[in-house]
């Protein structure tokens, strides 16, 4: 039996309309990232006896993939149809879920945190045929809280960024970060998964077999068996993913000599929910609230994201937008309920609420003062249509 296991991740997502702008706009990088979703599975099949893969999307870029019009005029670069065919069956793959707008959830109001999290499951089940096991927080931004809605959404893991794992009993080691635990809230209970941060950050930039397997061993020397080392990243973002010459990029300069490595009897990939079955966390642990570091951040707190005035009232903004929807929402409700239903009302307010979610993508923050003016883009016909159908119900 492997004394070290590697559970290797890709993130991937595109904020609502990119893909359709990019194939407009910016031709060359439209084909660069497209090709980032479809090379993953070259891999898996040329390395099927040794390759195990976590790949999670977000419900948007998901929605953008079986848009007919994206579909088309991606066709000279991907199929993109069959492409997820191929990941429906993928059996050394596994999917995992996200929030459907990519919203950062301890940034937004938990009201609106079931339907994100449903949302992005069901359209995961939709379109690859199996539902995902494990849960992926948007930006790696996480929070206690959150349990009970993940695990009311049928997760069973969620990967968070090891910086945050604290355990229950104990102190924090150099071992912390190499084995699942148990965390709990609201009495409800879900696996946790560290993520290694110093291990991915290279995963997203540049690193070689031979280094990685030496970094590994470094890292869990002393520590006891079985480790897993965790490591996840971007899948699509700067051009050591996007590199469209393989042998210079991730999959030609690392994955294809790791899984030969592997295949010598090297560290031991594997899927999550594998190695939770065979070995069941048994401590718990807290995370504490944060994200993952990007940039010059720490991820100790949401700066890249609420750090400046700009962005602190763009959420405050969604904050209270949200809000309206919630309370005009359970005013139809309780109409409905008494025999006044108002189909015109229950259209403004569902378009309305497509809005107020979208306007919690998290790239409209990220992106500070260029993008954050999207959130008003999306905010203010959404207030527009509550005030509509506020007036139809009051009256």
């Amino acid at each position: 039996m492997p004394d070290t296991y590697h559970a290797l991740g890709l993130h991937m997502h595109q904020p609502p309309g990119n893909l359709k702008l990019l194939i407009e706009k910016a031709n060359w990088d439209a084909n660069q990232i497209m090709l980032c979703y479809e090379r993953p599975l070259k891999y898996l099949r040329q390395y099927h006896d040794v390759a195990r893969l976590h790949v999670g999307f977000s419900g948007i870029l998901l929605e953008q993939f079986r848009n007919p019009e994206i579909v088309q005029r991606y066709a000279s670069i991907v199929d993109i149809p069959r492409m997820i065919h191929d990941y429906a069956a993928a059996d050394n793959l596994e999917l995992i879920g996200m929030g459907y707008y990519h919203p950062i959830f301890p940034l937004i109001p938990t009201d609106d945190w079931h339907e994100q999290l449903h949302r992005g499951r069901e359209i995961m089940t939709e379109l690859f045929g199996r539902a995902p096991k494990g849960f992926w927080p948007p930006e790696m931004a996480f929070a206690m809280e959150m349990v009970p809605y993940l695990v009311d959404a049928g997760y069973e893991y969620v990967v968070v960024d090891s910086v945050h794992v604290k355990p229950i009993e104990g102190p924090t080691t150099q071992c912390t970060p190499f084995k699942p635990y148990l965390a709990e809230y609201g009495g409800k209970q879900i696996t946790v998964i560290p993520r290694n941060r110093d291990i991915s950050n290279a995963q997203e930039s540049g690193m070689d077999a031979g280094w990685f397997e030496s970094e590994v061993r470094n890292k869990v020397s002393g520590c006891p068996p079985p480790r897993l080392v965790t490591t996840w990243s971007d899948g699509e973002n700067g051009g050591w993913f996007r590199q469209t010459s393989e042998p210079s990029g991730f999959w030609g300069h690392f994955y294809a000599p790791f899984m030969e490595k592997v295949r010598g009897g090297s560290i031991q990939p594997v899927l999550l929910s594998e190695y939770i079955r065979e070995h069941p966390p048994q401590e718990k642990v807290w995370v504490q609230t944060g994200a993952w570091n990007v940039g010059s951040t720490s991820g100790y707190d949401f700066a890249q994201w609420a750090g400046s005035e700009t962005q602190r009232r763009a959420i405050a903004e969604i904050v209270e937008v949200s809000r309206i929807y919630h309370e005009a929402s359970a005013s139809l409700q309780r109409q409905t309920q008494i025999g006044l239903a108002d189909p015109e009302a229950e259209r403004l307010l569902r378009e309305a609420r497509e809005l107020v979610l979208q306007a919690e993508t998290s790239c409209y923050l990220f992106w500070g003062d260029a993008w954050v003016n999207r959130v008003y883009e999306v905010t203010i016909p959404a207030r527009d249509l509550l005030a509509k159908a506020r007036q139809r119900i009051q009256s």
